[in-house]
């Protein structure tokens, strides 16, 4: 960290705490993917069974 006489200014390491993690990513398309397949059913049951 350096230190100024106004402000801080933090390395990109520094201010995210050292963690680049990209789970987040694939929590979000798996999600995706299982919303689309429900949607999808809940429209394609019903039309097939008329």
């Amino acid at each position: 960290m350096q230190r100024f006489e106004d402000h801080d200014e933090l390395s990109e390491t520094e201010a995210s705490g050292g963690v680049k993690n990209h789970g987040v990513r694939y929590v979000l398309v798996v999600s995706l993917l299982l919303a689309i397949t429900t949607m999808s059913l809940m429209w394609i049951i019903p039309a097939l069974s008329n």
